[in-house]
């Protein structure tokens, strides 16, 4: 099988500040990757030129067998395949939770209105926000309202889902009920990498975990061996501070 994401020697800096340095990763179609490390290790960094919001330096990533570093790629195609979720909710209040939804289907991907709808209000119902789907967002609470990002990212069917510190705004109480829906999206077989300080839903969940360290893929495998029992001092110590 082929990766459906290679990304190889990646670099990326902020003038003399370095913040990811020969970055090396390879993503399975249905693989589950947790990215863990320190704040400031590079993971929002590395989601974020994974969708090519942020320009890299050097290095190469491969996305469905094209490189979609290459300055001739379009941008806006590569993104019509991904999703991605952010720490913010990143909803417009403007709009109700359907509309919402429905924007990029209809405007970036040319599907009709009812086919649009008909997938948002699916997905809106299966992850118990079909009540919601006429209110606008400040109608919800902090959970609901990510549970809306995701599902407004789900409904451009993308092939991979990056979903960034997704839980880290979110009241204890409220984490629950995101972690839930990605349990959900997993057990689907949805290709997703997403940074997370969720230990136990890394655990649980992850096919594989990579942590990062100053910038630096520093130890990655399988929850078991990467959680349990970790090759390298750097993860140790920084599972010591987490767990």
């Amino acid at each position: 099988m082929s990766a459906l994401l290679s990304v190889r020697d990646l670099r990326k800096s902020y003038g003399d500040r370095v913040v990811l340095e020969g970055i090396d990763l390879d993503v399975e179609p249905g693989e589950v990757v947790c990215l863990i490390g320190a704040s400031g290790s590079g993971k929002s960094t590395l989601l974020r030129c994974l969708n090519l919001l942020e320009q890299t330096d050097d290095g190469t990533i491969t996305f469905e067998g094209s490189e979609i570093t290459d300055p001739r790629t379009d941008e806006r195609a590569v993104r019509r395949r991904m999703g991605m979720v952010f720490q913010a909710y990143n909803l417009f209040p403007h709009l109700t939770v359907l509309q919402n939804c429905v924007l990029a289907p209809r405007f970036a991907h040319r599907r009709s209105r009812r086919e649009a709808e008909a997938r948002a209000r699916d997905l809106l119902g299966r992850f118990g926000l079909g009540d919601f789907a006429d209110v606008h967002p400040d109608r919800l609470s902090g959970g609901q309202q990510q549970r809306a990002a995701v599902v407004r990212a789900l409904c451009t069917s993308p092939s991979l889902l990056l979903l960034d510190e997704v839980t880290a705004a979110l009241d204890p109480e409220l984490v629950g009920e995101v972690l839930g829906i990605l349990r959900e999206l997993a057990a689907e077989g949805t290709t997703m990498v997403l940074a997370t300080h969720e230990m136990s839903f890394a655990r649980d969940v992850a096919t594989r975990v990579v942590f990062l360290d100053a910038g630096r893929v520093c130890e990655e495998g399988p929850p078991s061996q990467v959680l349990g029992a970790p090759l390298q001092e750097r993860t140790r110590a920084f599972l010591a501070r987490v767990l």
